[in-house]
């Protein structure tokens, strides 16, 4: 990975240290991820905001992620430095994430919380989405679902001592879990003070432990790769695909219309703007892009002239027409992450709720039934996240034996079960045992899913095909923030419970969506 080496044709096998100095970052981004779901809810209800405000307010997290890993990853891949093309964007987004975090737990008001939720998520993106592509960027072919796993790893042993520390605080080290009205609990704000140094610290190890490949090396890599890539053809070959992107776009289009038209106006109004501001200009790109291909006779011509007009487009342009010439394995994906996604942000957004309400009684935030729930609920999501890390080690074995798509559509069902357990078990203490599952299905989804794209992606545009592929984790967010509070409304007297059933459901769906990818020699 040095410039003052001879360039090799094929990238060499990485050591264990390699991998885990490589990964390692990861352990401190999922610290401010994991004290942003397990305790963002808690914050914003006790900031004055009701179960039906929660979704909308939540909407921050994945429309950041819709907008800045594209970008991110588009920047990424066209950036090359002193410190290479991925470092820069860790260092940036670790640190307006530990900045984030420390001001987080002091919002005096609801809006305010609100405010730095986008903050903080839009700097967490900034840092993740180049890890997504470093690992594709660094390992071989062989060696990218062993790094994704060791990804995931870090990811749970993160997320465990993150979610726990709010428990772990208030019954180890007597920090008061309780506040007067409008004010953040003293164990929440220790929690977020200590995630931030870690995630700061943790981002620093990757960024000076680990080299990156040059340009001329990836290039070189790419040519001798015998991996037949569908992606190296940067145009598309006719107007037909156009058509099905629009389609495409034009049913989400329709499914979010249909989703926001039973909001209250307000609601109505700022969702259908947020459509307009996404769907608007990739229908009209779509009509353009299908008008002009329409009008050349030659498909030789029509790809050279595409590939002349790439080469002017700026970066919106560019990520867009991306987005329509994604290789088929990464469009069969995108369905399974879309139910999977669902299910996760249902979980994130509802499970403090759902235990407080349904297995402990209370909806009084500043009861000590409910406080004593919330912190029970951060200890759960530390079980599955401690599970996922054990569960990381064994996924490259059962993959081996099974493959990719039955060993996930396996892991998913288990998270699946595990979700819609919760109704069944009344006493709170048990509901570790439902995280099993999940955890399974966390670490799955983190791993395997990657592992199947990054083999089908050219490495010059790893970056921004990972930022792509995040489209298809927000805009089942993005829907869920819409409709998940109307629907408990209307059709579960507002029962918070029936959100994680709801979420065992989908990721089901996305257990047998799974098995109809299509990746060679998986």
């Amino acid at each position: 990975m040095s410039d003052t080496k001879p360039l090799l044709h094929q990238k060499p096998l990485l050591s264990f240290w390699q991998i885990f100095n490589m990964c390692f970052g990861f352990l401190g981004i999922q610290f401010g991820f994991a004290l942003q779901n397990a305790n963002v809810s808690r914050i914003f209800q006790t900031l004055g905001a009701s179960i039906d405000d929660i979704p909308i307010l939540w909407i921050a997290a994945p429309l950041t992620g819709l907008i800045v890993q594209p970008i991110i990853g588009y920047l990424s891949d066209n950036t090359w430095g002193k410190w290479g093309r991925r470092r820069p964007f860790f260092v940036l987004g670790a640190v307006c994430t530990t900045l984030a975090l420390f001001v987080m737990p002091h919002s005096p008001a609801l809006w305010v919380a609100a405010g730095m939720l986008w903050i903080m998520d839009a700097s967490i993106n900034i840092a993740m989405e180049p890890f997504r592509a470093f690992v594709g960027d660094n390992l071989p072919n062989k060696q990218r679902t062993l790094g994704y796993a060791m990804q995931s790893f870090f990811i749970g042993i993160g997320a465990v001592i993150a979610s726990a520390l709010p428990y772990v605080l208030t019954n180890f080290f007597d920090v008061s879990n309780t506040a007067p009205a409008g004010e953040i609990a003293d164990s929440v704000r220790y929690a977020f003070y200590f995630g931030g140094a870690v995630l700061f610290l943790a981002v620093m190890w990757t960024v000076f432990s680990t080299k990156e490949y040059s340009p001329e090396e990836l290039a070189l890599f790419e040519q001798h790769s015998d991996q037949n890539i569908d992606t190296e053809r940067t145009g598309l070959r006719d107007a037909h695909q156009y058509q099905n992107g629009s389609v495409l776009w034009t049913s989400i289009g329709i499914l979010f219309t249909a989703a926001i038209w039973l909001l209250e106006w307000d609601k109505q109004l700022f969702i259908l703007s947020l459509g307009i501001l996404f769907f608007g200009p990739l229908q009209y790109y779509c009509a353009q892009k299908v008008k002009a291909l329409q009008s050349h006779s030659q498909e030789n011509n029509e790809t050279n002239n595409h590939k002349k007009s790439r080469e002017k487009q700026g970066l919106i342009f560019s990520v867009v027409d991306d987005l329509f010439n994604m290789p088929k394995a990464m469009s069969q994906l995108a369905l399974v992450q879309f139910f999977s996604w669902f299910a996760l942000f249902s979980m994130w957004i509802y499970t403090t709720a759902a235990v407080t309400d349904y297995h402990y009684g209370t909806q009084d935030v500043l009861s000590k039934a409910y406080n004593d729930g919330a912190d029970w609920v951060g200890l759960l999501f530390a079980v599955y996240n401690g599970f996922a890390a054990i569960a990381a080690i064994f996924i490259p074995i059962v993959a081996k034996k099974c493959g990719l798509k039955v060993t996930h559509c396996i892991n998913l069902f288990c998270g699946g079960l595990g979700l819609i357990s919760f109704i069944f078990i009344n006493d709170p203490s048990l509901l570790w045992l439902p995280m099993i599952g999940v955890g399974i299905a966390w670490a799955s989804i983190l791993s395997i899913p990657y592992a199947m794209l990054s083999n089908a992606l050219p490495a010059k545009k790893m970056g921004v095909y990972m930022g792509i592929f995040n489209f298809f984790i927000v805009i089942p967010q993005l829907l869920a923030a819409s409709v998940l509070g109307l629907i408990l409304r209307v059709c579960f007297d507002g029962q918070p419970i029936y959100a994680l059933i709801s979420g065992g459901i989908f990721m089901m769906i996305a257990g047998i969506a799974v098995l109809r990818v299509n990746v060679d020699g998986h």
